[in-house]
């Protein structure tokens, strides 16, 4: 085989592998994600509504990210902000997701009365690394849909903890946190 050949093999397996590493998460139209664009987080699985906060009773972020009760509330748009350079949001990339109205999600909220972290809205858009890992979170393929996971590879010598998002009740309300059962979700244009 030729050289020339062999490199046009190497750099034609390279570009086929690398593109199937960037697949987009996509809508509910089957339309990839954007960045900049917000979209609506909806759950699959009944249950509860869409994405919003609340206030929360912990003093250093005082709010937390929640699936609201009813099915019929309008809820809150989402932007997702990759932490590599890209036109679309691709799956199992680090994000950061940012309410429109609010700041960036982050997984600072332990409840040592029930032993849980919950997802807040204190958290530092961009700069990846050991000091915003808390502030990362992918979007998974689930069962033909999606799910949010925390899992950040952002910085090379942390130890995270990688687990799905799903949803725990405290005190009536359905709080995101982490979870073995994961909150399945699709997405909307806002």
């Amino acid at each position: 085989m030729s050289s020339l050949l062999y490199v046009f093999l190497l750099f034609a397996a390279f570009i086929s592998h690398n593109g199937a590493a960037v697949e987009p998460v996509k809508d509910i139209y089957g339309k990839p994600l954007l960045v900049g664009i917000s979209y609506f987080v909806l759950p699959v699985v009944r249950g509860g509504g869409v994405l919003t906060v609340i206030e929360s009773e912990n003093t250093t972020c005082p709010t937390t990210v929640v699936q609201d009760q009813s099915k019929f509330a309008q809820g809150m748009p989402l932007e997702f902000l990759p932490s590599v350079k890209s036109r679309t949001i691709p799956v199992s990339t680090d994000l950061n997701f940012q309410f429109t109205t609010y700041t960036i999600w982050e997984l600072d909220n332990f409840d040592e009365t029930t032993n849980q972290w919950f997802v807040s809205t204190c958290g530092e858009i961009g700069n990846p690394g050991r000091e915003t890992v808390d502030n990362w979170f992918k979007i998974d393929k689930f069962e033909g849909n999606y799910k949010i996971r925390f899992c950040p590879s952002v910085c090379n010598f942390c130890k995270v903890m990688c687990r799905d998002i799903g949803v725990f009740v405290k005190d009536g309300k359905r709080r995101l946190a982490l979870s073995d059962v994961p909150l399945i979700v699709k997405f909307k244009k806002a």
